[in-house]
């Protein structure tokens, strides 16, 4: 017997998917009510072409058994919230925290399906729309060098010489200094490698915009691992947005208002210190045993062979 005929022999016979309970809707959602707990993540992933299904989990289930609760097609604030009004209201009321990214979908499925819960913008995703306001600058730095260097190459075709690019003192031309600086500014200082220190050095005496944009992300992560009170996170997040204004980055401005619109879920972090971490190890977990797979060609078979697993 081939692997593949073994394989439809389980799947129609020995795995019991067909006398599954949620086979009728699992294209649409499954959902595992008693799975519920005072502290949930929600978060989205990809199944298939892209696909996208919610997924909210249990964090007391630390991603075993149990830490399923339901996951739903789409991202939809109706569709998801029909499935998840089919859990009695006593239920969910009990829910204390939920955290999410500033999806605004996400919000107003946290907020009407457990209207108890305190709604909690993961670090993460803030963080990294500052590391992103970096790497933009970064790349508009890099895209005048290119420019820079083209021009150069014409004028020299134009004379009859043999271009040579200039090259900085540790051997990085202007443009390659700029692409090789990616990692080291998502990194803080502490973390560089000797050579990334002397590449630094020379990004941000050629460009100190770069540096005040980086310093400026730091400070926004020290924030977060530094401060213990909710009171004192409010404090030092408007100083912080004081300096972004005055900065001028168009990059980061947008970064400020974004903030600015999730104030008040931002500063729930400072309560408990919650993160959707739970919730991006999940997605991970999902994604390797897609890859274990090989691919999702039947997404309700895929579906019953992950709650069994984790629901």
């Amino acid at each position: 017997m081939s692997g593949k005929q073994l394989e439809e022999q389980y799947r129609m016979h020995l795995s019991g998917f067909h006398d599954w309970g949620q086979l009728k809707h699992a294209s649409d959602w499954i959902l595992f009510e008693d799975n519920l707990g005072e502290y949930l993540s929600i978060d989205e992933t990809s199944l298939s072409h892209g696909e996208l299904y919610t997924v909210l989990t249990n964090k007391s289930g630390k991603g075993k058994k149990g830490a399923l609760v339901g996951m739903f097609k789409g991202t939809g604030y109706e569709t998801v919230k029909e499935a998840v009004m089919r859990i009695p209201a006593a239920k969910r009321l009990k829910v204390k925290e939920v955290t999410l990214d500033m999806a605004a979908n996400m919000e107003k499925i946290v907020r009407v399906c457990f209207p108890k819960a305190t709604r909690v913008t993961d670090r993460f995703h803030v963080q990294q729309l500052a590391g992103e306001a970096v790497q933009e600058m970064r790349i508009a730095f890099r895209w005048k060098a290119i420019e820079q260097e083209n021009k150069e190459i014409e004028l020299s075709r134009e004379l009859g010489k043999t271009f040579r690019p200039h090259v900085l003192e540790n051997g990085d031309t202007p443009k390659q200094l700029l692409a090789r600086s990616r990692y080291l500014l998502f990194k803080s200082r502490d973390k560089w490698t000797p050579s990334q220190h002397h590449r630094a050095e020379i990004l941000f005496h050629r460009h100190p915009d770069l540096e005040k944009a980086y310093n400026l992300s730091r400070e926004l992560s020290h924030i977060y691992t530094r401060t213990k009170e909710k009171g004192v996170g409010f404090t030092r997040l408007a100083k912080w947005y004081d300096k972004v204004e005055k900065a001028g980055f168009d990059s980061f401005n947008a970064v400020s208002r974004t903030i600015q619109n999730h104030y008040s879920t931002i500063l729930n972090y400072f309560d408990n210190r919650s993160t959707n971490a739970s919730a991006e190890a999940f997605n991970a977990k999902i994604k390797a045993f897609r890859r274990q797979l090989r691919g999702v060609n039947n997404i309700p078979y895929f579906l019953f062979r992950l709650s069994n697993i984790y629901a």
